[in-house]
């Protein structure tokens, strides 16, 4: 039985506070200086994983970096803090490990984290992005937009997620904007693009302009902070927030009920699984990024499989394949950390259509 570990890491303050309410009373720099000072660590046991085909077992370990250090703190110091966590996974026994939240996007994603490890390793990516595809097309078709006519736009489309799902999405729309910083990079996906569906597709670096007029949102910068305004965007607009950290502000979810956020790669993990560990979900779920180290585990492919800022499009159809195998699958839809069910969605339909009136009116 194959083995597997995942690295976490504190996304803001917030989530050591959670766990030493003392430090709440102590000054934040304080705070951030014992977060580096910490060593990595496990953090829980995960069990009960089992498919028709298998089982495996794993942990989480804990980089104890938050998503503002891992951006601001010297590139060297992140990565070898990340490799230590790394070797934690080994000595508990993983043959892979899996990089979860700003551990999977810090230098060259990965490549250098694996380079330094024994095992296996993964970011998860190509699950990510064949689950938050498929939950975007759900959502678009509850809301009533018909992907092949409507305005399609992703954020940070030159990053290894994001350039592998405008690929992806350039076979089934028609209207594709690709947004980055980096012109270089986006003229290349462009021309990437067109060599391989014929599709011309409209790319900015300008977030402001770009979102307005867009219909389907796919979100994935790995910003350290939220890019995605609620006043910037269109009503009716659907947007798969992939990024962790949040690419949308929590904003969006207090101020427009006219707009439809989900969180892309939330997967129905198989078996009686228990992780020993609240990361918001529900029981027997998990991030899609999570679920792919699990699954290559059950294949007993210990292999470095989703790694740098490239992922070839056939990963993603292998993954999605051997999930489908494993009975892995999505599980419904979530937005800002909690389930929301079908009727909720049709709520905020509704609420475009309103805002939409009212627009009109004016």
């Amino acid at each position: 039985m194959g083995k597997f570990a995942f690295i976490i890491h504190p996304i803001e303050l917030e989530d050591i506070f959670r766990k030493f309410g003392f430090l709440r009373f102590f000054p934040k720099r304080i705070v951030e200086t014992l977060i580096k000072k910490m060593s990595p660590s496990k953090v829980s046991d995960i069990t009960g994983i089992k498919s028709p085909y298998g089982e495996t077992e794993g942990w989480f370990v804990s980089c104890p970096l938050t998503s503002r250090q891992m951006v601001e703190l010297p590139l060297d110091y992140v990565l070898n803090k990340i490799i230590k966590a790394g070797k934690v996974c080994e000595e508990l026994g993983a043959d892979i490990i899996g990089l979860g939240a700003m551990t999977s996007v810090v230098g060259d994603a990965g490549i250098t984290i694996a380079e330094n490890l024994e095992a296996a390793v993964t970011t998860g990516n190509s699950y990510t992005v064949a689950t938050a595809l498929e939950g975007t097309k759900k959502a678009a078709h509850l809301m009533d937009i018909d992907l092949e006519r409507a305005e399609v736009l992703v954020v940070g489309a030159t990053g290894s997620i994001g350039s592998a799902a405008a690929r992806i999405l350039a076979r089934e729309c028609k209207y594709l904007t690709l947004l980055a910083r980096d012109e270089r990079k986006l003229d290349y996906l462009s021309r990437q693009i067109m060599k391989e569906t014929g599709l011309a597709v409209r790319s900015t670096s300008n977030i402001k302009r770009a979102l307005p007029s867009a219909d389907i949102i796919i979100a994935v910068t790995g910003s350290a902070e939220a890019v995605i305004k609620g006043e910037d965007l269109k009503p009716g607009a659907v947007v798969c927030d992939v990024a962790r950290p949040r690419d949308v502000s929590k904003a969006v979810a207090e101020k427009r009920k006219d707009v439809l956020v989900i969180e892309g790669g939330v997967v129905q993990v198989p078996g009686p699984v228990s992780f020993n560990f609240d990361f918001g979900f529900p029981p027997g779920t998990s991030y899609a990024c999570m679920a792919e180290t699990m699954i290559l585990a059950l294949e007993e492919r210990y292999e470095n499989f989703s790694l740098g800022r490239d992922i070839r499009v056939s990963q993603i159809d292998t993954i999605s394949r051997l999930a489908e195998k494993h009975n892995f699958k999505l599980a419904g839809f979530r937005s800002f950390e909690r389930a929301i069910s079908e009727e909720e969605i049709l709520a905020v339909k509704e609420g475009a259509k309103e805002k939409v009136a009212q627009g009109s009116r004016v």
